[in-house]
């Protein structure tokens, strides 16, 4: 017979014996921090709400003004595409566990959010890199740009990013789906995360941290250092033109993209390392950190975007004013 518990355990019993299967489990919120997360869900739903708006508006200027169907728009377009699928994976969960206590989730449940989230984050890191290769093309070699990037290549990136980042996090998946979880089924974060499931196992997880760090490495880390090295030939060309305008011009077009790759990848690998090595870092900072890396990016994209880029600023001064 079997019997299923409070606690998201199924009790299986034959005559011989009786074992245990995982069938849930319990997102408890930010450790230590329990009395205070009604009062954190405050600047968490602003920043929500903010990235939403934000990023749903930068999508409609862009898809509203055909003026705007270029490369740089549509990279941006599908980078606040990816922001709103991120923050809607991971905060409406989130927000619930703030207002209403520890929340229960359902073994496939936390398995589809484990995915979601490390695969947009990839596909973030993958867009990030495309956005630097257009820019690294319009000023190194303005000459190329049409016949680069065409609309076919555009089509052919937006593909790649999705196969990669299936392909990459799949296998994180069935390594959990490995995994004998027989004790505890309680998760002290406010998402479903890779390496947060993998600990409550009780065979081992090496291979697990193993594939986890070599795919991390493998992908946003080569990512980035890719975008460092097309910014650092960017920058070379940039201080070799003769005009100050241009200068300004071609700094102005590159700040926004700068100020949002620093902010990604800034708090992404602070975030990563010290969740691997930062063994006296406080629990309740590491998931206030982790919710944070997944948050402030796409709260401050569209900011970011709105200031630094005239184009876009002035679309959706337009787009707000229309009569309705």
């Amino acid at each position: 017979m079997s019997k299923i518990d409070d606690f998201g355990y199924i009790s299986v019993t034959t005559s011989n014996y009786t074992s245990t299967h995982l069938t849930a489990f319990l997102l408890t919120g930010v450790p230590g921090l329990e009395d205070s997360q009604i009062w954190m869900s405050i600047p968490f739903s602003f920043m929500y709400l903010l990235a939403m708006i934000g990023n749903g508006l930068v999508m409609a200027v862009v898809a509203w003004d055909r003026s705007l169907h270029e490369p740089m728009y549509l990279f941006l377009a599908m980078l606040a595409f990816n922001d709103v699928l991120l923050c809607t994976v991971t905060v409406p969960k989130m927000l619930l566990i703030f207002w209403q206590g520890p929340s229960p989730s359902t073994f496939p449940a936390c398995l589809t959010q484990m995915f979601f989230v490390h695969a947009l984050f990839l596909s973030e890191s993958a867009v990030l890199l495309a956005m630097a290769f257009d820019r690294y093309v319009a000023i190194c070699a303005p000459l190329h740009y049409a016949t680069l990037l065409t609309g076919s290549f555009i089509s052919k990136v937006a593909l790649t990013l999705v196969v990669r980042s299936v392909a990459v996090v799949t296998p994180g998946v069935l390594l959990i789906l490995r995994l004998h979880f027989c004790q505890s089924n309680i998760i002290r974060h406010t998402y479903c995360e890779n390496m947060g499931i993998a600990k409550l196992a009780c065979n081992s997880i090496t291979l697990n941290s193993i594939y986890g760090l070599t795919a991390a490495l493998l992908t946003t880390g080569v990512d980035f250092v890719f975008i460092s090295l097309s910014y650092w030939v960017i920058l070379r060309t940039v201080f070799r033109l003769p005009s100050r305008e241009a200068r300004t011009k071609s700094f102005g077009t590159c700040g926004a993209h700068i100020c949002v790759i620093l902010i990604f990848y800034t708090l992404a690998f602070f975030s990563f390392f010290t969740h691997r090595f930062g063994n006296h870092v406080p629990r309740h900072a590491l998931i206030l950190l982790a919710n944070l890396y997944l948050l402030v990016p796409p709260t401050m994209n569209p900011i970011i975007y709105g200031i630094k880029t005239k184009e876009i600023r002035m679309r959706v001064l337009e787009l707000c004013n229309q009569p309705k």
